[in-house]
C-alpha cells in the first residue's frame, strides 16, 4: 500500500504544471552557477597549477553547486508538501484517504516516499552534472559520492518537515510558509555557536559537502527524520480517532 501511494504521490506532483515550472527554474539557476564557476576556476587554474596543495576541481566546482541546490531545496521543498496533505483538505479529497482502510503509518511514508523520488531525480540530475567535470578533468568520486548522501539526507529531512506543517493545517499556503520559516530558523542556528550547530541540518550537510563521512552526521538525520514523520504519524491518528 505504502507502494501505491508512493507512486501515486509521484505521478500527481510530476504531473502538475507547477513542478515543471519550478523544476526548469531549478535547472536554469544550477546550471548558469555551474558555468559560473568553471569559468572562475579555469581563469586561475594557471596559479592553482603553481601551489603544491592546490584545490581541485571536485571541490572547487562541484561542492559549491551541492550548496546551491541544498539552499534551493529549503525554499523549493515546502511547495511540493503543502501539496500532500493541506491541499487535499482544502479541496475536499482529503476525505476519501483518511477514511479509506489504510494505517496513518502508509498514508505519511507513501506520501513521503512519493515526494522523496522526486527529489531524488532532482539530486541526480545535479549529480550527473558535477560528474561531466570528469571529461576534462580528473574528479574525486568519494567527495562527489559524499555530497550525493549528504544532499539526499537534507532534502529527507527538509521533507519530512514539510510533511508534518502540511498535517496541521488546511491551508497551503501557511504550511509552506510555517515550513519553510522553521526551515529557514534552523539553517540560521548554523551561525551560533557549536552547540546550537549542531541542530542545524546544513551544519551536518557541511561535514559531507566537503567530504566528512560521520556516523553523527548520518544519525542526526535519521533521528530527525524520524521524530518528524512519527509526529506525523500520530497527527494524522488522531484525526482519524486513533486508527
Amino acid at each position: 500500500m505504502i507502494l501505491t501511494l508512493a507512486l501515486k504521490e509521484f505521478r500527481s506532483l510530476f504531473a502538475a504544471p507547477s513542478t515543471w515550472w519550478m523544476l526548469a527554474l531549478l535547472q536554469f539557476i544550477l546550471s548558469w552557477f555551474f558555468l559560473a564557476r568553471i569559468d572562475d576556476y579555469l581563469q586561475v587554474q594557471a596559479q592553482l597549477a603553481q601551489m603544491g596543495n592546490a584545490p581541485g576541481a571536485t571541490i572547487s566546482i562541484a561542492s559549491p553547486l551541492s550548496g546551491v541546490l541544498a539552499l534551493l531545496l529549503m525554499m523549493l521543498i515546502p511547495l511540493f508538501t503543502m501539496r500532500l496533505i493541506a491541499e487535499e483538505r482544502r479541496n475536499g479529497t482529503w476525505i476519501l484517504l483518511s477514511t479509506a482502510p489504510i494505517s496513518a503509518t502508509a498514508i505519511v511514508l507513501g506520501k513521503f516516499s512519493g515526494l522523496l523520488v522526486l527529489l531524488t531525480l532532482i539530486i541526480a540530475a545535479n549529480t550527473l552534472m558535477a560528474i561531466t567535470l570528469a571529461l576534462g578533468t580528473n574528479i574525486d568520486n568519494g567527495l562527489v559520492l559524499s555530497n550525493l548522501l549528504g544532499l539526499w539526507l537534507l532534502a529527507a529531512s527538509y521533507a519530512a518537515l514539510g510533511l508534518y506543517f502540511s498535517a496541521l493545517t488546511r491551508q497551503p499556503i501557511v504550511a509552506a510558509f510555517g515550513a519553510l520559516a522553521v526551515s529557514f530558523g534552523l539553517w540560521m542556528l548554523d551561525m551560533g555557536s557549536d552547540k546550537v550547530r549542531a541542530l542545524s541540518p546544513n551544519a551536518h550537510f557541511q561535514n559531507l559537502n566537503v567530504g566528512l563521512v560521520s556516523s553523527a552526521d548520518v544519525a542526526y538525520f535519521a533521528l530527525f527524520i524520524a521524530l518528524l514523520l512519527g509526529l506525523t504519524i500520530r497527527l494524522i491518528r488522531h484525526e482519524r480517532g486513533g486508527k
